[in-house]
């Protein structure tokens, strides 16, 4: 990407190009993307010590569809309903401040809470506040893991995944706390320093252990779930990566975990290659041994590309197989009830397509629900009921004569 630093253009990749962020971060000058001949305002954080170029808030329609800092309307995803609320960026500090409607500390005694993402037993969020699922839909969002084009095929994997992860909840902050001291993730599983990764990770646990009785503190886990499987005394979650740690779950959370996310459940092991990410809370005991409080799971292809159902994963696939460019549409808060664009291609003329998909059993309310997306939208659309039939070929990159 080319950016206009104070008089001189700069690609991103340019070795000078730290040094004249630094040079104007905190000033009223500030960079602009020239995705567009008008150029587009950006602002400056400083992220595990670089100087990084970052859109500003409200601002990624303004950007050339084919420009990494594009972003299709928040409207079309579960973001416009989070966004300036439960999400609130500050160009003038860097920092992005999160609102979490769980907690990150737990009372000897209290009852566990309803493992979830806003669909539970009762109404948990008004969309003020980010459930489980909803930051990890962020966190992947701000990684770039819901974009695809076929230059990144074969190109992730855990290493990459998590690195970026971490660096998405670097200058992130809630309750107090800077989020990527509180989230753990395996790191890749490597035999010969398996040891030394062993001792960090006993580190970082060592931060939050704690006596059984009066207040504890939690952190939050992001890892691929390689088995949910019956323990000694409840449950417990295996992460692949990290074969001599798990995160044990009572009976209880067990059995919500399980009726909550049945789909994701389902898909994980009805779909060969699919892969199951958690995000969860947990407490760390005297002896080391790591408790989950609350968890979200979420379903990814073998390209680490978020899915709801068949019918999304198939208009991935397409996508994917045809070598097209596109944006992932995620949940964030939003239940299953309603609707959002599955996808939105970044690659059609004369503007982006978002892509829409109503499930077979799906309610009159939710398929009109859709066409108002659609007919509200200023991006071109594509539908496709999955109760009529075949998938309708997907809308053409080609320009036509």
């Amino acid at each position: 990407m080319m950016y206009l630093v104070g008089n001189t253009r700069l690609r991103s990749d340019d070795p000078s190009i730290d040094q004249a962020l630094a040079a104007v971060r905190g000033s009223k000058t500030r960079p602009r993307c020239l995705c567009v001949a008008t150029g587009v305002e950006m602002y400056v954080a400083r992220i595990q010590g670089k100087h990084v170029i970052k859109r500003m808030p409200d601002s990624g329609g303004s950007h050339h569809p084919s420009c990494d800092s594009y972003e299709p309307p928040a409207e079309l995803s579960g973001l416009g309903q989070v966004i300036g609320s439960a999400i609130q960026e500050s160009p003038d500090t860097g920092i992005t401040a999160l609102k979490f409607d769980f907690s990150l500390s737990k009372t000897g005694g209290r009852a566990a809470p309803v493992p979830g993402d806003g669909e539970a037993d009762s109404v948990k969020t008004d969309g003020s506040k980010l459930t489980l699922r909803g930051v990890l839909h962020y966190l992947w969002e701000q990684a770039g893991f819901n974009r695809w084009s076929p230059s990144m095929a074969g190109k992730r994997s855990w290493f990459v995944i998590r690195k970026y992860l971490l660096q998405a909840a670097a200058e992130k902050s809630a309750k107090g706390v800077n989020l990527v001291d509180i989230l753990y993730m395996p790191e890749a599983f490597n035999a010969e320093r398996h040891a030394d990764a062993t001792a960090r990770r006993i580190a970082y646990f060592g931060k939050v252990a704690s006596p059984t009785k009066g207040t504890r503190r939690l952190m939050m886990v992001i890892g691929e779930v390689k088995e949910l499987s019956p323990s000694r005394y409840g449950h417990k979650i295996v992460l692949k990566h990290l074969p001599d740690c798990h995160f044990m779950l009572n009976d209880d959370i067990h059995k919500r975990l399980v009726k909550r996310f049945a789909v994701e459940l389902g898909l994980w092991d009805g779909i060969e290659g699919t892969k199951l990410l958690v995000i969860a809370t947990f407490s760390v005991g005297q002896t080391g041994i790591a408790s989950v409080e609350e968890a979200a799971l979420m379903t990814v292809t073998d390209s680490w590309l978020p899915f709801d159902s068949v019918y999304e994963k198939m208009v991935l696939d397409g996508l994917a197989a045809s070598g097209r460019r596109f944006m992932k549409g995620l949940r964030y808060n939003l239940p299953s009830s309603k609707p959002l664009a599955c996808a939105v291609a970044i690659d059609t003329q004369p503007a982006p397509t978002a892509l829409y998909v109503v499930p077979p059993g799906s309610s009159d309310e939710y398929s009109a629900e859709v066409s108002t997306l659609a007919q509200d939208s200023k991006l071109a659309s594509w539908i496709w009921s999955a109760s009529s039939g075949e998938m309708p070929a997907l809308p053409s990159n080609q320009v036509s004569a």
